[in-house]
């Protein structure tokens, strides 16, 4: 009985409307509005931040960079496609990648002296 009443509280606590009325419906939706609000400003933004700044890294790379592929492929740019890369990552070792999963450049080789 008791625990009844312990959940019950708030409820009993809250005023009782005098006339019957109810709040104007934009008070009802102002916590939904709120909350997908900050929703926006913490998870969207930032991530549509991101995937700019990616888009801008990927278009950037030319050959000669060094990369960092996904899956922690380290290797330099040979030759680039429309949506592939070309990556030497040993003597006589090429691979191709896709442009989208170069997820960092370390650093662009220097050009040796003639």
């Amino acid at each position: 009985m008791s625990a009844t009443i312990f959940y019950a509280w708030p409820l009993l606590m809250a005023p009782t409307p005098t006339d019957g009325s109810q709040p104007p419906a934009w008070v009802q939706l102002l916590p939904l509005v709120i909350l997908f609000v900050l929703m926006y400003f913490v998870l969207l933004r930032p991530q549509m931040k991101r995937q700019k700044e990616h888009a801008k890294l990927i278009s950037a790379v030319k050959t000669g960079d060094r990369v960092v592929a996904a899956g922690g492929i380290y290797g330099t740019v040979t030759n680039l496609k429309d949506a592939v890369v070309v990556l030497k990552v040993a003597d006589n070792v090429k691979i191709e990648v896709q442009r989208s999963t170069i997820t960092s450049v370390e650093k662009s080789d220097p050009a040796p002296a003639a």
